[in-house]
Parts: C-alpha cells; sequence; structure tokens
C-alpha cells in the first residue's frame, strides 16, 4: 500500500477547476502565487485590516466579501494603503472578492505588485466559502491504493485483499453473478473523507474491467448491466483471503475482532483460510450480514459466549440441587 503524500495545488488549477463552479475571475492576469495552496481552511482577513496581525493566516486563501472592502473604501487613504501594506507584509496565496464587488485600485496595484493573484466571484461569500471549501476537502483529503477488489454486497463494502492470483477478482465475479454490486478490481483508490470514513473508487478509465486468468477481459457493466456497478462505496471490511495452513489456528469463535488501519481510519478484517470446495461467496454474504447486525448491536460470537456461561451457570446449580437433594 502507497504511503498518501503532502498535497499542494496551484491557483491555475483552482481557477481551471471552479471557473464556473465557483463563478470565479482571474482580475490581475496573475495565476502563479507567492505560496501555494496547502491547507483547506480559508481566511478572512479583517482583523489583519484594521491592525491585529497576531492571527493573520496568510498561508491561507484570503477572502474578501462586503465588510472587508467596505472597511477599505471608507478608510482615509494613508490608513488604507497602511492596512493594505499589513496584508501584503508577508506571502500571500492569493486573494478573492466575492458579490462581483469593485476591488479598491490600492488593493488591486499592491497585489499585482507583490506577485499575488486577485480573482472574483459573483457569489454571495458564505454560499462562495462554502463550496470552496468542499472542493479544497476533495481535493486535500488523503489518498492511497490498495492492490485489491471492492464489492457492494448488501449494502457493505467490502474490501478483498490477499496475494496475487488468490482469487479475489473470481470472488467478485461471483458475487456480482449473485446480484451484488461491483466497485472495482485490481486496484482500489481510497480516500479518506472524514475522520472515519474511507471512500474506495476504481480507476477512472478501467473502472469496471476485470481479469478473469484463463478467461481474459470482461466489461462487468457490460454483461450484467449497470446494476451491477457502482462507481464508489464505502469500505467498511476488510476480507483478508488466506492461503489454507493446517498448522495454523484461525479464529474460529468469533470473540477476537481483528483490526486493519487504513490512512489511521480502523475498519475490521477477517481473514478467510482458503482450500478448494470452500465457498467463499456464501461467506462473503454472511460477513456483510453479520457486520451489519453488529452495527445494530447484535453480535453473535457474544451472545452465544454469554449463552454458553447461563448454561454452564444453571448445570452447576442444578448439579448443586441434586447433591443436596437427599430426600
Amino acid at each position: 500500500m502507497s504511503q498518501p503524500q503532502k498535497k499542494m495545488l496551484s491557483v491555475r488549477v483552482l481557477l481551471e477547476d471552479t471557473r464556473e463552479a465557483l463563478q470565479l475571475e482571474l482580475v490581475n492576469g496573475i495565476d502563479e502565487s507567492p505560496l501555494p495552496i496547502t491547507v483547506t481552511d480559508i481566511h478572512r482577513p479583517g482583523l489583519a485590516l484594521a491592525g491585529f496581525m497576531q492571527n493573520y493566516l496568510n498561508e491561507r486563501i484570503q477572502v474578501l466579501g462586503e465588510t472587508e472592502v467596505l472597511y477599505l473604501n471608507t478608510r482615509p487613504e494613508d490608513v488604507r494603503r497602511e492596512a493594505i501594506a499589513r496584508l501584503m507584509s508577508v506571502p500571500v496565496v492569493c486573494i478573492i472578492v466575492t458579490r462581483s464587488l469593485e476591488i479598491p485600485a490600492d488593493l488591486l496595484l499592491s497585489a499585482t505588485q507583490h506577485g499575488v493573484p486577485v480573482l472574483r466571484s459573483s457569489m454571495l461569500t458564505t454560499p462562495f466559502i462554502h463550496e470552496l471549501t468542499k472542493y479544497l476537502d476533495d481535493r486535500f483529503a488523503p489518498t492511497t491504493e490498495v492492490h485489491a477488489t471492492l464489492v457492494d454486497v448488501y449494502g457493505v463494502g467490502l474490501l478483498f485483499t490477499g496475494r496475487s492470483g488468490i482469487g479475489k477478482s473470481e470472488i467478485a465475479l461471483d458475487l456480482v453473478e449473485r446480484g451484488h454490486r461491483l466497485v472495482a478490481d485490481d486496484t482500489v483508490h481510497v480516500t479518506k473523507i472524514a475522520d472515519d470514513v474511507l471512500i474506495g473508487r476504481g480507476n477512472h478509465h478501467l473502472r469496471h474491467y476485470m481479469e478473469i486468468r484463463g478467461i481474459g477481459v470482461i466489461n462487468v457493466q457490460d454483461l450484467f448491466g449497470i446494476r451491477a456497478v457502482r462507481v464508489q462505496k464505502r469500505i467498511e471490511v476488510e476480507v483478508l483471503l488466506a492461503d489454507w495452513d493446517t498448522k495454523k489456528e484461525w479464529n474460529r469463535s468469533g470473540l477476537e475482532d481483528r483490526i486493519t488501519n487504513v490512512l489511521g481510519v480502523n475498519i475490521p478484517q477477517v481473514v478467510i483460510p482458503l482450500f478448494p470446495g470452500k465457498n467463499i461467496t456464501v461467506i462473503s454474504e454472511v460477513i456483510a450480514m453479520n457486520h451489519m447486525l453488529k452495527v445494530y448491536g447484535v453480535n453473535a460470537a457474544e451472545k452465544f459466549n454469554s449463552l454458553l456461561i447461563d448454561v454452564m451457570q444453571s448445570d452447576r446449580k442444578t448439579k448443586q440441587y441434586l447433591r443436596d437433594d437427599t430426600e
């Protein structure tokens, strides 16, 4: 599994990706900033313009709304220039003015002299910040690639892993034939979109193609229809396929929960030993249903263990009673 790398974003790419969605225009013709975009948060520099620089976060995109622009337009010329000089006293990623407001000439001139891109949006400030943050969250979400197959089984995302050639694709194909949905085969692109949420997607160009040894490349969507595939799915359980080893002690009680970690997110892991004749497809369906039961607070292994303890305690009491019953 590859390690996620720190991401950077240029103003040029930001403009290309969001020009229509965020109604952006480049005002001063500069699309290369002194600092790359490296964080998802944005900053409204109202306090910095007013003179409080202690919490001025210059590494963030600077968004000026009606309040900031009105403040600059109502200050005397010397005060306005001093405020703008404070804003430009350190490298700035870029400045975006919302609501199609007229950009103060002093601000535009200073930004251009410092090589800072100035953009403008016709959107209202709050909706603009919301949409820009969503875009940045998606672009900067931690990602990695996993050699695996991802299938939606009864609404549960099962990530099948194991050595090459162990049968991940064949199991996925059998599950699709039984009505489940393929998300990705061979390589799964994993994105962390929240503290505990992993989303898996396939390769954009080879999304629903599979390689089956002995047959070759097939297109699952063409063979089974649109209902047999989906573009992405939350990864909820890893199913690790392992070769059968008679010397190894396999988990049979289900009381010991195995956990694996992907991008800092812990997800359950189920290890399934393989040997000829074993119906992994049905077992996969059971894994998915059992996971859903655990989500709803029902743990079959713990219930069975509690039942055994109750039975043993009941038997102990019965035997004690019979020993004491001398009539």
